[in-house]
């Protein structure tokens, strides 16, 4: 057995594959794009088969350029969480579109639940809300609107993402691991198991569901690549970014600026709660033994530059926002906030809409984009004020995720959270993350602290805004939310 570590890193727009060695270094990646489908307003799908054919073929060249299945000693999956499969047990095929996280659809049927009183009680057995973003909103939509997924009946398998790869790389192994367990409103966020009257209430078949597991292990073997590897590690993508962070202790915490924006805080070994419209999740589960985060969940972060260059073309590649954003001293009193599928935390409100406001005559092109960068800044602030009224306040943040990699963005977070913001030199902590578990797994690592050795150096950033800046472009934030909350 070699002692590469292969990575299958499945996101919201693209799936890619990475090798690493136990050091940390990483040989090298392989990526693809992955279509999403719009069928309606507020309509997200994937095709699961393309996920899984495009996820093989970038694993299976990252084998084949490291020296084959035999130089490996293990495979670790990351993955969009809240997304789910169906498929077929007896044909592996799917059986249904894959319902993307950022899917609303199923926004009226949320609302009915929280009118008829059913929120205070999935929140204190879940540690989520009663939101369109979690897997069990979906599987009780499509149990109503698809019928052959009732036709499958013993045939019918549900899974996230992870779940969907596994069971394809083993031909049949059925597992998800406790953190994606826990971002699907069906386990009881301290007992670690399905719960029944939750399963009831999304109609959700138990037999059709997978085994909860550890984030680290010997789960199934896959001889896909020419030979035996073992898989070893699982955990959703904002879990393995916290991990890959090395936020091990009670605090430590983490930004991720991807497609959307997502915060974790370390919150230990008994399960939080939030009385300030956060989440309460698994961080890791090891051993049987789980450690906890909370978390904030923006939905639109990088999707929002994305839609002003593909949509709007306003930009034409997301790299010259940050000298665009540069070319003026501010703003102008633009304000864009990016609801583009609703308001996450702390707000939770799925039907809210984007809304660009404070233009005039003199307002250009840099300042609408500057607004646009702005706004991951302004978010992340309003998710600091609620982790502090949680008795989780910053101290420091460490980031990472495809926007990070602009300084300007970077530079912009310590100014308006007013706490240093450390970066990494390699920020793709969310597969290195991955690597760490299957680490572990696999015995390369003895525990999670043996493992951070994989993470490297890092810079930071230190605030710089005066605070009458500050200030000001927070009360015209607040301003700015309030009118579209309206």
């Amino acid at each position: 057995m070699g002692k590469l570590l292969l990575v299958i890193d499945e996101g919201t727009t693209s799936t890619r594959a990475m090798v690493f060695e136990p050091s940390g270094a990483c040989l090298g990646s392989e990526s693809a794009d992955l279509i999403q489908h719009y069928p309606g307003p507020g309509l997200v799908e994937h095709d699961a088969g393309e996920i899984w054919e495009r996820s093989f073929a970038c694993a299976r060249t990252m084998v084949e350029r490291c020296g084959g299945a035999q130089a490996f000693a293990a495979i670790g999956i990351t993955n969009q969480r809240e997304t789910v499969v169906f498929w077929d047990k007896q044909t592996g095929e799917p059986l249904a579109p894959a319902i993307v996280w950022q899917d609303r659809r199923t926004a009226a049927l949320c609302r009915e639940w929280r009118d008829a009183g059913e929120e205070a009680a999935l929140h204190a057995r879940t540690g989520l809300r009663l939101d369109p973003y979690f897997s069990g909103t979906k599987i009780a939509w499509a149990m109503r609107h698809w019928p052959q997924l009732r036709e499958a009946g013993d045939r019918l398998a549900i899974g996230t993402v992870e779940s969907w790869l596994v069971w394809k790389l083993t031909g049949g192994l059925h597992v998800t691991d406790a953190t994606n367990a826990s971002r699907t409103l069906l386990m009881g966020l301290g007992s670690g198991g399905w719960n029944d009257s939750l399963l009831d209430m999304f109609s959700a078949p138990r037999e059709a569901l997978p085994e909860i597991v550890d984030c680290a292990g010997r789960f199934g073997t896959t001889t896909l690549f020419g030979g035996e590897i073992p898989i070893c590690g699982l955990a959703g993508d904002q879990q393995a970014a916290t991990i890959g962070q090395a936020c091990l202790s009670r605090g430590d915490t983490k930004g991720t600026f991807g497609t959307g924006a997502f915060v974790l805080t370390n919150a230990g070994t008994t399960p939080p709660t939030s009385k300030h419209r956060l989440l309460a999740t698994v961080l890791w589960q090891l051993n049987g033994r789980r450690t906890y985060a909370i978390e904030g969940s923006v939905f639109v972060a990088g999707s929002l530059i994305q839609w002003l260059r593909d949509s709007i073309g306003l930009v034409a590649t997301a790299p010259e926002t940050d000298a665009i954003a540069r070319s003026v001293p501010g703003s102008g009193g633009v304000y864009l906030v990016p609801a583009l599928s609703g308001l996450g935390a702390p707000w939770w409100e799925p039907e809210a809409r984007a809304a660009l406001s404070g233009m005039t005559f003199s307002t250009t092109r840099a300042h609408i984009v500057r607004a646009a960068l702005e706004a991951m800044a302004h978010q992340s602030h309003d998710l600091k004020t609620a982790f502090a009224a949680d008795g989780a306040d910053w101290s420091r943040l460490r980031i990472d995720g495809g926007m990070v990699a602009n300084d300007w963005i970077a530079q912009d977070l310590a100014d308006i959270l007013g706490i240093p913001v450390d970066r990494p030199a390699f920020t793709e902590t969310t597969a290195l993350g991955a690597a760490m578990l299957a680490g572990i797994g696999c015995g390369i690592f003895t525990d999670l602290e043996d493992a951070a050795q994989m993470r490297g150096s890092c810079t930071s950033f230190e605030p710089q805004l005066d605070a009458a800046t500050r200030d000001g472009r927070l009360a015209g934030w607040k301003r700015a939310v309030e009118q579209v909350l309206a």
